[in-house]
């Protein structure tokens, strides 16, 4: 009789496929394969099954989401960004450098990856025009600062992270995930800025981005002043992010800095489905071995110098055909602990972490991904750039990238770069 540590693996790669090629939730699926898995099998009660969803994690993302929804709707930010780009923005030259910050700032501060694209695109479209700029090359250099900001302390993608690190007893510093996935970056940021022949942009009278005149809004200033609150919550009073992020939330909603309903509606529902409900999934993959089986599969075929390699390439091919945050973290993340173990030779759990983070992000490039999607739309609604860089172009374009950039961060992980920051 087949394993059911298999069973339970396979179960899940057959989730992930139904998931992709019908358009459903992962996470609604990965609760219903859990559901039959207990119960065919026989090993798991109900109560065991529903023990895997993850209360803290939920509540930590729905705070953090829900808290961001309020200030995105607020605006604050947005308004400090565009004063930054209004004050630095004088030079040409720093265009593709602002673009990549403004990602890095506005992911990190909280929204995670998602909401920070579609900022940086919104912004990267209006200086594409200003500058003479190619729009596809600010648009990936948007995106690429956004896979670094989005592993801070207090945005979704950092605290289920920490989550699954902690359920193996690891840890690792959240500075090292940083700068190992900001190395791989910048790297990749240079070499887009020369495919596209940014050097060749000689400077004008500047950028001439319109900013908004009026001055912050009392009801902004309240609601930036309650976002360092927040971190200082977090940093000082060592408070739960989420926890933090919900009393802060009540305090903005009583004080009508933002509204109940549009608040509640931002959370975006669908994310907490598939991140909790894959995590019901998994605690079933785990208990029956599943886990140790796929690392130990992956272990017996890395070595200490092909370790971060072999694990990225896997991690970006996941990410093509499904979510980072939904899949490719809960699935990998948990094998770290063994595979580290099994390799050994210095293979730093750091490391690991980092391209697994990093190459499932970066392969979000594909048109088929969020980041590639965003990308897209931003150019086919501008008239001038959809009718320059027609959509099957543009698609051929990005997916180049994903495969261009994938290729770049392997040969870096393969001379040990992602192991600088251990």
């Amino acid at each position: 009789m087949m394993d059911i540590g298999l069973i339970a693996l396979l179960l899940l790669l057959l989730v992930v496929a139904l998931g992709f090629w019908r358009k459903v939730n992962v996470g609604l699926l990965a609760i219903a394969g859990a559901a039959v898995l207990g119960y065919v099998s026989g090993q798991f009660s109900g109560k065991q099954i529903i023990g895997g969803f993850s209360a803290s994690l939920f509540m930590t993302l729905l705070g953090v989401t829900l808290f961001f929804g309020i200030i995105q709707e607020n605006g604050c930010i947005e308004f400090v960004m565009r004063r930054m780009v209004g004050v630095f923005g004088k030079q040409i030259w720093m265009a593709p450098v602002l673009v990549f910050a403004m990602g890095f700032i506005v992911a990190a501060i909280g929204p995670g990856c998602v909401p920070a694209m579609a900022f940086a695109a919104a912004m990267a479209v209006p200086l594409a025009h200003e500058t003479g700029y190619h729009p596809v090359m600010l648009l990936v250099i948007g995106n690429l600062g956004t896979y670094s900001g989005r592993f801070s302390p207090i945005t979704p993608e950092g605290i289920l992270i920490r989550s699954l690190l902690e359920e193996q007893g690891l840890s690792i510093s959240i500075t090292s995930l940083i700068l190992n996935t900001l190395i791989g970056n910048l790297v990749l940021f240079l070499i887009v800025f020369a495919a596209y022949k940014g050097f060749r942009i000689k400077a004008s009278d500047g950028i001439k981005i319109e900013c908004e005149k009026e001055k912050m809004r009392a009801d902004q200033v309240i609601a930036l002043i309650s976002v360092a609150v927040m971190i200082l919550l977090v940093i000082f009073v060592n408070m739960d992010v989420g926890l933090a992020s919900f009393l802060v939330s009540a305090v903005l909603i009583l004080l009508r800095i933002g509204d109940e309903k549009k608040a509640v509606g931002s959370v975006p529902w669908n994310t907490l489905l598939l991140v909790c409900g894959v995590g019901v999934l998994m605690n079933l993959v785990i208990s029956t071995g599943g886990i140790d089986m796929l690392a130990n599969s992956m272990s017996s075929i890395m070595t200490s110098g092909t370790a971060a390699g072999i694990m990225g390439v896997v991690s970006a091919v996941m990410s093509w055909f499904s979510s980072a945050i939904g899949v490719v973290f809960p699935t990998l993340i948990p094998t770290v602990g063994t595979i580290v173990n099994n390799v050994g030779g210095g293979v730093q759990t750091a490391e690991m972490v980092s391209v697994i983070a990093l190459f499932a992000s970066v392969a979000g490039l594909s048109p088929a991904s969020t980041g590639g999607a965003i990308i897209m739309g931003a150019c086919g609604a501008d008239e001038e750039f959809n009718r320059r860089y027609p959509g099957d172009k543009l698609f051929a374009q990005l997916l180049a990238w994903a495969f261009i950039t994938i290729g770049v961060l392997a040969v870096m992980a393969f001379a040990g770069v992602f192991g600088w920051f251990g």
